[in-house]
């Protein structure tokens, strides 16, 4: 009967230390995975603050072409019906880029204008 106890009581003993390691498991991955995070945030910052800066210098450079081509760009877009049936741009000898239809495409249809130029 002795025996039964001591079994029993030993192995009740163990259940909370089991529990308690667990948890000290738990808390050590937590801990390796805040120092990982630290660490790369600290290897990254300087590249972090690179980049703000480039940004910071081409923002205006950026702003300004927006400003100046946009409209250009816009005006573009609205003659061209899907980007899709075009062909890569093509730089020719003499210099001209030119923009091909593929052979695929259908047949263009311009917008249709109610003002009759004379």
């Amino acid at each position: 009967m002795k025996q039964i106890v001591l079994a029993a009581s030993l192995a009740l003993a163990a259940v909370p230390a089991t529990a308690q390691e667990e948890e000290r498991g738990r808390d050590l991955m937590e801990e390796g995975a805040k120092l990982l995070l630290r660490g790369l945030l600290n290897e990254a910052s300087p590249a972090i603050r690179e980049l703000q800066d480039l940004a910071q210098d081409v923002g205006p450079a950026m702003r300004m072409l927006r400003e100046e081509m946009g409209p250009a760009l816009a005006e573009i877009m609205a003659n061209i019906d899907d980007i899709g049936n075009y062909l890569p741009p093509e730089i020719l000898p003499n210099g001209d880029i030119v923009i091909r239809r593929a052979p695929t495409a259908p047949p263009y249809a311009p917008p249709v204008e109610d003002d009759v130029e004379l």
